[in-house]
């Protein structure tokens, strides 16, 4: 809703004439909302800020939120909003430290008996309000899908962990689900890892993988087929029994690939590739 030039130079005036009062009542409002999640003293610095920035877009003749002059005023808006999203406060508390606006201004608007101009003047001012509230709102709802894909990457890159367990030799644990994002990020991080180091062999464990399914086996072989070109052979451990009644009556080809029970054979296997002979331990030697 767009404010006259009328309206926009008295509500300027307004602003102007009770500004330590209406920041010091709409900074207790929004106080009251927050139960002392913020201190008092940073969000008196947010209202001054909001207060001041609405009062030079008001000053210049602003109409709208989205005037040319009202720019300053989004932007602190959007700060705002990004920097209470980022601090796990959730969208209705952002959006009421602009709302409290509105009971402030009433304090200093005489509406009990008031003209229709007067009432014209408050409607058109919540108007503004509200622009301002859903601003903030939608900001606050972007930074929100913002941090949360940045913390499923960072989730992603933890679970998919490339370790050097030999000279020459990776390997990849893979634990959970692959799905497609996930794949993409175990192939990028295998093959630098295999620049990185220069290995010749990578070891794919699935022994964390629940199940493996058609799409899970086009993953791991896609993967495979990258390290290849890389110059990496690849072997593939973890085939638990019941994976590998899946993996046959699927009909899935592993080709040429090594395929191996357990992390520890596919080691021994790319050692003794490398000319490396292991023993494996029976037992505890008597004294």
């Amino acid at each position: 809703m767009a404010l006259s030039a009328d309206e926009s130079a008295r509500l300027a005036n307004l602003l102007g004439q009770y500004g330590d009062q209406i920041v010091k009542r709409w900074t207790d409002n929004v106080s009251s909302s927050l139960a002392g999640r913020l201190s008092t003293a940073e969000l008196s610095r947010q209202i001054q800020e909001l207060h001041t920035s609405l009062r030079a877009a008001l000053d210049q003749r602003a109409v709208g939120l989205f005037d040319e002059v009202a720019v300053e005023l989004r932007a602190v808006l959007s700060e705002l909003s990004r920097a209470r999203a980022r601090q796990g406060f959730t969208a209705t508390e952002t959006a009421i430290s602009v709302f409290a606006l509105k009971d402030a201004l009433l304090e200093h608007i005489d509406v009990s008996g008031a003209g229709p101009e007067v009432m014209r003047d408050y409607v058109a001012f919540t108007g503004l309000i509200d622009e301002m509230g859903l601003l903030t709102f939608e900001t606050y709802a972007n930074a929100r899908e913002e941090l949360v894909a940045d913390q499923a990457e960072q989730l992603l890159e933890l679970s998919t962990p490339v370790v050097k367990i030999w000279e020459g030799v990776v390997a990849v644990p893979l634990v959970g689900t692959l799905d497609s994002a996930r794949a993409q990020v175990v192939m990028e991080r295998l093959l630098q890892t295999l620049v990185d180091t220069g290995s010749p062999y990578a070891i794919i464990d699935i022994t964390g993988v629940p199940a493996v399914d058609t799409q899970v086996a086009q993953h791991v072989l896609k993967t495979v087929v990258a390290a290849r070109l890389m110059g990496a052979d690849c072997i593939i451990s973890g085939i638990r029994p019941q994976i590998a009644q899946t993996i046959v009556s699927l009909g899935i080809e592993f080709g040429d690939i090594v395929t191996k029970a357990s992390l520890a054979d596919a080691l021994r296997h790319a050692l003794r590739l490398q000319g490396i002979e292991t023993a494996r331990r029976t037992g505890r030697r008597e004294a």
